[in-house]
């Protein structure tokens, strides 16, 4: 049984993301991800009005598939929702120790663009951060936890997002881990006030 072929947008968008998690955004030319996507500049320009939309088309792509993981892994996991969400940590850490693993690509894309808050893609990014927030809330709200939800989603995604940044300066994932423990004990502390 043969898949079907990728239209040309989705071939672009393909090369692009293989192109830009690997090496980085303001790194990688248009030339080159037209190269990858055995294309020619013209035929990306006609799907993409600027090399910004394909950055932004990058981010769109990872959006999804990254939230499906984390709750694939969330459900995969034993155990109550502290044990749950130190899971999501720990198989980000496993993930870590992969020779091609590059961080997170929304937030290595917004240290690229700090200076640029209205990118479409800085966006994009700041959305999909709000979704994964959105579903720990709704994780710690659906456990009742006795807590406000929202904040202890907040404390949790800061925990995420700041080993994230630690595991790519160090190259040492074990911080994951760390921070994996870390919202382990906040959530059971949460959960023994009850």
């Amino acid at each position: 049984m043969t898949t079907p072929a990728l239209s040309t947008r989705d071939r672009i968008v393909s090369a692009a993301s293989t192109l830009f998690y690997s090496e980085g955004i303001r790194a990688v030319s248009v030339d080159a991800v037209a190269e990858k996507a055995g294309i020619t500049k013209r035929t990306l320009y006609y799907h993409f009005d600027s090399k910004d939309d394909l950055i932004a088309a990058y981010l769109d792509r990872r959006d999804q598939p990254n939230l499906a993981l984390f709750k694939r892994w969330f459900c995969e996991t034993e155990g109550d929702v502290a044990d749950k969400v130190r899971g999501v940590f720990f198989n980000l850490a496993a993930s870590a120790r992969h020779p091609r693993w590059k961080g997170c690509g929304f937030l290595r894309t917004s240290a690229e663009l700090a200076n640029m808050p209205g990118h479409p893609a800085m966006k994009i990014g700041a959305a999909h951060k709000r979704r994964v927030e959105d579903w720990f809330s709704c994780v710690f709200e659906d456990a009742d936890l006795g807590v406000h939800a929202r904040t202890l989603a907040r404390q949790t995604i800061l925990l995420l997002d700041g080993s994230f940044a630690v595991v790519l300066l160090h190259r040492d994932p074990s911080y994951m881990e760390t921070a994996g423990e870390a919202a382990h004990a906040l959530i059971r502390g949460c959960a023994a006030r009850l």
